[in-house]
C-alpha cells in the first residue's frame, strides 16, 4: 500500500547512507517522479532535518555535515528481528562476533525509543539460541576479509588444509560465500587449478587480500553451483543406499542439494557424502521404510549402535 510517510523516511535513510544523491537516483529508488522527490525533501526540512541541495546539472541532495540524526526509526517487528539476528550469530558458527554483537546492541539501545528498547531486551531475556552439535566454528577475520574481497573483486591468498589433512597455499578469485550444512563455504576460481572450486572456510588460515582485481561473473549462482556439487564433496564417508520410497517423497523428506537421487527398482537410490553418519542414519530410520545399504560398512555399524541404544532405552522405560 502507498504510504507517503514511509517514503519520506526511506528518503532520509538513503540520505544517511550516501554522501550525496541526485534527485533522479531518489526518484528511481522510490519509484516516484522528480516533483514528488522535491516534496519529500521539503517535508524533511519541515521536520527540522537540514538537507542541503545544489541546483542544475549534477545537482544533488545531502544531509548537512555534522548533523546528529534523530532516534533510529524502526518498527517493533524490525527491532525484534534485528535483535534476534544478532543473537543468532552463534547458530551459524560465528560466536567470535559476541563482543561486536553486544557493542551493536548497546549502540542501538542508546538511539532507540524506550518501547523499541524493551522489544530488543525481550529477545535477550526470553529467547535462548544455542548452536547445534554439528555447527563448525569459523574465523570471523576470514569471513569478513573474504566478503570484502568479493565486494571489491580482489583476489585472495590463503593457507588451506584439505579433508585429507594436506596443507597447500591457494590463490583464487572469490565469487561468493554460502552458509549451509552448519558450515561456511567460499566459492570462486582457483588460479592454480584454473577451475571453479569450493573451500570450507573453517579450514582456511591467513587469508589476505591481493592487489590484482578481476571481473566477477554476473550470472554466477552460488546456491545452484553448490547444490550441483554438494552431494559429493570430499568427506569421511561416501554413502550409497536404496530406500523403498518414491523419488517424489524423497525430495520432500531429505535436504535439497545434500543428496543425489534417482529412481531405482521401484524405490530411490541415494548417494551423498558425510563426515558423520549418526544424523543421516537417524533420518533414514525416521522414514519407516525398508533400507538397503550398499556402502559404507560403517553405516551398518552405525545402525547397530542406534539399535542397541534404542533397545537399552526401551528396557529402561519398562523398568
Amino acid at each position: 500500500m502507498y504510504d507517503p510517510i514511509m517514503r519520506v523516511f526511506t528518503t532520509l535513510e538513503i540520505l544517511q547512507a550516501r554522501d550525496r544523491v541526485t534527485g533522479a537516483e531518489l526518484a528511481e529508488r522510490l519509484e516516484v517522479d522528480l516533483r514528488t522527490v522535491q516534496r519529500y525533501i521539503v517535508r524533511l526540512k519541515d521536520l527540522g532535518i537540514p538537507v542541503d541541495s545544489t541546483a542544475g546539472v549534477g545537482g544533488a541532495y545531502r544531509l548537512r555535515p555534522g548533523y546528529r540524526l534523530p532516534p533510529l526509526v524502526l518498527t517493533n517487528e524490525e527491532a525484534f528481528a534485528l535483535s534476534l539476528g544478532l543473537q543468532a550469530l552463534k547458530e551459524i558458527g560465528l560466536a567470535a562476533f559476541a563482543p561486536a554483537t553486544e557493542g551493536a546492541r548497546a549502540k542501538l539501545a542508546r538511539v532507540l525509543p524506550q518501547a523499541l528498547r524493551e522489544s530488543m531486551d525481550a529477545v535477550a531475556e526470553v529467547v535462548a539460541i544455542e548452536p547445534g552439535p554439528w555447527v563448525v566454528p569459523t574465523s570471523v577475520e576470514s569471513l569478513t576479509r573474504a566478503a570484502t574481497a568479493i565486494r571489491a573483486c580482489r583476489r585472495v591468498r590463503f593457507d588451506y588444509r584439505s579433508h585429507a589433512d594436506v596443507a597447500s597455499r591457494r590463490e583464487m578469485e572469490p565469487y561468493a560465500l554460502l552458509h549451509t550444512d552448519d558450515r561456511w563455504y567460499l566459492m570462486g576460481r582457483d588460479l592454480h587449478r584454473a577451475a571453479l572450486r569450493t573451500f570450507r572456510l573453517d579450514r582456511v588460515e591467513h587469508l589476505e587480500l591481493c592487489s590484482p582485481t578481476f571481473q566477477r561473473p554476473a550470472d554466477f549462482d552460488a546456491r545452484r553451483y553448490f547444490a550441483e556439487r554438494m552431494p559429493f564433496f570430499q568427506s569421511t564417508y561416501q554413502i550409497d543406499v536404496w530406500i523403498d520410497m518414491p523419488i517424489e517423497e524423497v525430495r520432500g523428506s531429505f535436504p535439497a542439494g545434500r543428496i543425489a537421487i534417482e529412481p531405482d527398482n521401484g524405490g530411490t537410490r541415494l548417494r551423498c557424502s558425510r563426515d558423520r553418519l549418526e544424523m543421516f542414519a537417524a533420518m533414514l530410520l525416521s522414514t519407516g521404510r525398508r533400507i538397503v545399504i550398499h556402502s559404507p560398512d560403517a553405516l551398518r555399524d552405525t545402525f547397530r549402535d542406534l539399535a542397541r541404544g534404542a533397545l537399552e532405552a526401551a528396557g529402561d522405560a519398562k523398568a
